[in-house]
């Protein structure tokens, strides 16, 4: 099936901004008082995030629900997306993730106006490191994005279209991904809260710089650049990888 530029921003925008509407939600629903979910802790974070991934995957299925700008480098770098349609790809993905954070933030606007504590807010929007460390940070992003671009790229329905790559298996479908983000929150997000998607990380931390949150704190824009460099690097040896082995 041949998308034309508006189709697969359409696509990409509403799968991505679902992705981060239950992604950002679910952090807000542990990290914010008086919510029902409130110190949920870490798995039931990993959790929300890997369906919200599975949602966003399902909604967006007629353009290959890439939803990520690493995944759709690493599936080009592959050969598996054509360049023309990058950018396409790209701006659906950005536009939609920075409105998933403004639906975050309306869907708990009383309990970010009654947080006692407003200034630590900003990791229900994006990503930060527990021991900052430039290097190792982005070594940590690379790491964890290469294994979902690599999953992706030799998963069964990687085959499925031969000009909208899909992913998944026969069995499970989008929610295979899911257990994948999971187990990558669970084994390798400690460090740096496993952002392996640039659109992920940076358009909801401009949301929360602009949006009226009580008191917030700093969006922290002097690490920004990593949660960016370090999947693109990531998803983009991946796809090479892929190039180069027999199964390709």
């Amino acid at each position: 099936m041949d998308l034309n530029f508006g189709e697969i921003f359409l696509w990409e925008m509403l799968g991505t901004a679902g992705l981060i509407l239950l992604g950002a939600g679910v952090v807000a629903n542990v990290v914010l008082k008086n919510t029902l979910g409130n110190n949920g802790g870490w798995l039931l974070i990993n959790i929300g995030w890997g369906f919200a991934v599975f949602v966003g995957a399902s909604i967006a299925n007629p353009s290959g629900a890439h939803l990520n700008p690493a995944v759709t480098l690493g599936l080009a770098a592959a050969g598996k997306t054509e360049w023309s349609d990058v950018p396409a790809y790209l701006i659906g993905q950005l536009v939609g993730a920075f409105i998933g954070a403004v639906l975050a933030w309306l869907t708990y606007k009383l309990q970010f106006d009654t947080h006692d504590e407003p200034v630590n807010t900003r990791g229900i929007f994006c990503t930060g490191p527990t021991v900052p460390n430039y290097v190792w940070n982005v070594i940590t992003e690379v790491i964890g994005t290469f294994v979902l671009v690599f999953w992706i790229l030799l998963s069964p329905g990687a085959e499925a279209g031969d000009d909208v790559p899909t992913f998944g298996n026969s069995a499970l479908g989008y929610a295979a991904v899911a257990f994948v983000v999971i187990s990558i929150g669970a084994s390798l997000g400690g460090p740096t809260g496993y952002a392996i998607n640039p659109a992920r990380d940076l358009m909801p931390r401009l949301a929360y710089a602009v949006l009226p949150i009580r008191d917030k704190g700093s969006a922290e824009w002097n690490y920004a650049w990593v949660p960016v460099v370090g999947p693109i690097v990531g998803g983009v040896l991946a796809g090479l990888l892929y190039q180069i082995l027999p199964t390709s």
